[in-house]
C-alpha cells in the first residue's frame, strides 16, 4: 500500500513442509495449500476489502521453469475474484492437458499457482488511490532466484522519508516514494549485499558458479538480513516475506503494535493476523496457535527449518486499541474477554452520568463489534442492581411484603 493509506490489512502466510505428493494422496489434491490460503483470507475479509492479493513459489523448480505466480485484484469482491482467476486458469489447463489430472509432477511443473510457499493479503485503506499497484504482495524480480522477493504486510511506517533517503543516500533510485516499496527495497539492499558476499565467500573456497547456487541458499542468514533491514523502521507492522528459492518470514515491531500468530506441525508453518483464522482452517485449539512475540520473525527456511528469532529489542507494549475494540473478529477469546471488561470498565462512568437512574435509561450497543464490551457493561449493571436490591431487601428486615420484595427484585437494565 502506499503511505497516503491507513494500515490495518491482513496477511496470511501458508508454507507446506511436505512435497505436493504427499498432500494430494492425505487430502485428495495437489493444491491443498491454495485452498487453505483461499479460507484464510475470506476468514480475514473484515480485516480488508478494498483489495485482495496472492503469491506463490514453487521449489527445486529447473532453469526456464516459471516458479513464482502473483494475483492482485481491486474487484467489488477482490477475494472472489483472484481465485476465480486462479480457478479459471487451472481448470483451463486442466482440460486441454488430461494428462495431468493425476500427475502432481506435471501440475507443479505446467500449472501456476501451485506452490509450497503461499503469501496472501488483504487490504484495507481509508483513502488515497485505490490501484492494482497498490495492492500486496509486493515483487522484486531478479535472475538470481535468492535475490527474488515477495513481500506483504499489515503495516505503517511513520519514517517513510527517512528510509526512503536512506535508500537514495547508497545511490539507489526507488520508483516511488511509498512505504512498502521503501521497505521492500530496504530488505532487497541487504538481501543483495548477504548473497554477494556468500557468493564471493564460495568462490574463494573453489565452488564453481553453478555449484553456489544451492549453498547460497542454505548459507543465508535471513535474521542477519532483517536486523539490518530494519533498525530504523519506526512504525506498527506484520512484515511477511519470501525468497524465490524458498525462505520465508514474519516479522513483528518491537511494540507489537500490529498482531501476528503462528502455527506449525510436521505438515504445515502457517502465520495469520488472527488467531481464529487459523484454529478454523486448521482445525486446531487455541493454545496450538501462538502469539509472535513483538520484535520477533518467525523464519523458515527452504528445508523446512523453522525458528522464533529475536530481531529488535523488545519495547512498552503498544497494542493498537482500534485493532483490539474494533477491528479483530470477536471470536478470539482474547479479545473477546478484553472487549467484555472494557464494557464493565465503562460502566460505572455510565451510572455516574446517569445519577443511578436505571429504571429510566435503555441500554444499547453500536456497532455490532461493540456487542462483547455491551455484554461486560450489561453485567455489571446486574452486579449494581443485585446489590442495590440486597440492600433494600435487608434494610427492610421483616417489614417488607411480598408485593414490596417483587417490585424490588424485578428492577433490571
Amino acid at each position: 500500500m502506499s503511505d497516503a493509506l491507513k494500515h490495518e490489512c491482513g496477511i496470511a502466510l501458508v508454507r507446506l513442509l511436505k512435497p505436493l505428493e504427499y498432500y494430494k494422496e492425505k487430502y485428495g489434491s495437489a493444491f491443498y495449500g491454495v485452498n487453505k490460503m483461499y479460507l484464510m483470507m475470506e476468514k480475514q475479509h473484515n480485516r480488508g476489502q478494498d483489495g485482495a492479493g496472492f503469491a506463490s513459489i514453487k521449489l527445486d523448480t529447473k532453469p526456464g521453469e516459471r516458479y513464482i505466480s502473483r494475483v492482485r485484484s481491486i474487484a467489488q469482491q477482490p477475494i472472489q475474484d483472484i481465485f476465480s482467476q486462479i480457478n479459471a486458469r487451472v481448470n483451463s489447463e486442466m482440460s486441454q492437458h488430461p494428462e495431468y489430472k493425476d500427475s502432481v509432477e506435471l501440475q507443479k511443473k505446467n500449472i501456476p499457482y501451485i506452490g509450497e510457499l503461499l503469501l496472501g493479503h488483504v487490504r484495507y485503506g481509508t483513502f488515497g488511490k485505490n490501484s492494482v499497484e497498490s495492492v500486496h504482495p509486493f515483487l522484486r524480480q531478479n535472475n538470481w532466484m535468492h535475490r527474488n522477493l515477495i513481500v506483504a504486510g499489515n503495516f505503517n511506517m511513520t519514517n517513510v522519508n527517512e528510509l526512503f533517503n536512506n535508500l537514495v543516500d547508497i545511490g539507489q533510485h526507488p520508483k516511488e516514494k511509498a512505504d512498502t516499496i521503501t521497505v521492500m527495497e530496504k530488505i532487497g539492499h541487504f538481501l543483495d549485499d548477504a548473497v554477494s558476499k556468500i557468493y564471493k565467500d564460495l568462490k574463494k573456497e573453489g565452488y564453481s558458479k553453478i555449484e553456489c547456487s544451492p549453498l547460497i541458499a542454505e548459507r543465508l542468514k535471513l535474521s542477519k538480513i532483517l536486523k539490518r533491514a530494519a533498525k530504523n523502521w519506526d512504525g506498527g507492522y506484520a512484515m511477511a516475506g519470501l525468497l524465490g528459492h524458498g525462505d520465508s518470514f514474519v516479522l513483528r515491531d518491537p511494540a507489537g503494535i500490529r498482531p501476528a500468530y503462528y502455527y506449525k506441525d510436521d505438515e504445515v508453518v502457517v502465520v495469520a493476523s488472527e488467531r481464529p483464522v487459523i484454529q478454523t482452517v486448521f482445525n486446531v485449539p487455541f493454545e496450538d496457535v501462538k502469539e509472535l512475540d513483538p520484535g520477533h520473525a518467525i523464519i523458515t527456511k527452504k528445508s523446512g527449518d523453522t525458528q522464533i528469532k529475536k530481531i529488535l529489542e523488545p519495547l512498552e507494549r503498544k497494542a493498537c486499541s482500534f485493532e483490539r475494540i474494533y477491528f479483530s473478529r470477536g471470536s478470539d477469546a482474547e479479545i473477546y474477554e478484553e472487549r467484555k471488561k472494557l464494557g464493565k470498565l465503562l460502566m460505572p462512568k455510565v451510572l455516574k452520568a446517569i445519577d443511578n437512574d436505571t429504571k429510566n435509561t435503555v441500554f444499547s450497543y453500536i456497532p455490532n463489534t461493540a456487542e462483547t464490551s455491551f455484554f461486560g457493561m450489561i453485567d455489571t449493571v446486574e452486579e449494581h442492581l443485585n446489590h442495590k436490591k440486597t440492600k433494600a431487601i435487608l434494610k427492610g428486615q421483616r417489614e417488607l411484603s411480598a408485593e414490596k420484595v417483587e417490585e424490588i427484585l424485578s428492577e433490571r437494565p
